[in-house]
């Protein structure tokens, strides 16, 4: 009987553990700017409690392109519960590039019809942290993180407020 007591106290531990390290960013933002073409346009934040806000602009649900779409009014506002799973998996991409110590500024303005990505990170002890990257062109590991941002658009269910 102490060793069942001592197994269910552990996972209660190991639960509690896992809940805090998720929950360790106060508020995740990621805003898409546009370019010269049909990058989506869109502002998309998440609390720590996994409620999320998509501001959708334009190109953001729409297959194909036609000038014809940027006179279309702005897609919209969304919100959702974002999985425990994709918030896990966004966590530990975070967690993995070490927030704090990305560069306030990556990419060339050489090239001149690239969008930029914009991540704001605001941690639960009031820090905050602003990545600006035009062309989306900081690390490997940053760009995954852009792209689940991207993979969320679809892969949750929003709903429209306005």
């Amino acid at each position: 009987m102490k060793y069942l007591f001592a197994i269910i106290t552990s996972m209660i531990i190991l639960s509690c553990t896992a809940q805090k390290s998720a929950s360790k960013y106060s508020e995740i933002e990621y805003e898409a700017g546009p370019c010269f073409g049909s990058c989506p346009i869109y502002k998309m934040t998440i609390k720590s409690d996994r409620t999320a806000v998509l501001e959708a602009e334009h190109f953001n649900f729409s297959k194909g392109f036609t000038k014809s779409e940027f006179d279309k009014p702005r897609e919209g506002t969304f919100t959702t519960t974002i999985s425990p799973e994709a918030y896990s998996k966004l966590v530990a991409a975070l967690d993995d590039i070490n927030v704090m110590s990305l560069n306030a500024k990556y990419g060339s303005r050489n090239i001149t019809d690239l969008p930029t990505a914009y991540l704001r990170i605001t941690m639960n002890n009031g820090s905050k942290k602003q990545t600006e990257d035009y062309g989306k062109a900081g690390s490997e590991k940053l760009k995954q993180v852009y792209k689940q941002f991207e993979d969320m658009k679809t892969s949750q269910k929003w709903t429209k407020i306005k």
